[in-house]
């Protein structure tokens, strides 16, 4: 009444398709590289030049080439910035110690830290 299947079920196991697949080191160097990517972006518009070259050095060594740069300015509120910069931090913290990437980790850390003290700064300047 039914014909035998002849042809791989598309549920078959990950061992047993034809395409590469990476490892959970190569997945997590791809996120961390890409948060950083984020916040070099941000933190070239806020124009941290050390710092940004720093961030950058970071993605050169997981991705084995130097970043693209941030090609403009959006004009957003510098406030916003360090906000979006915190929580880019942050990420690249938690992905930077879930690999073990101290160097990384230890990096964020300080980008996080700079960028809550950035925060606190404007909200005292802006203050009545």
């Amino acid at each position: 009444m039914y014909e035998p299947i002849h042809s791989k079920s598309v549920h078959s196991t990950a061992g047993e398709s034809d395409f590469p697949h990476r490892t959970r080191e190569e997945e997590l160097d791809i996120q961390l590289a890409g948060h950083l990517a984020a916040l070099l972006a941000v933190t070239d518009e806020l124009g941290l030049g050390a710092e940004a070259e720093r961030i950058a050095e970071q993605i050169a060594r997981l991705r084995g080439t130097p970043p693209v740069r941030h090609a403009g300015l959006t004009g957003a509120d510098p406030a916003a910035l360090h906000r979006r910069a915190l929580a880019l931090a942050g990420r690249a913290l938690v992905v930077a110690a879930s690999r073990a990437d101290t160097a990384a980790a230890i990096l964020a850390a300080e980008r996080m830290d700079a960028h809550t003290a950035a925060l606190r700064d404007t909200r005292l300047v802006g203050a009545p």
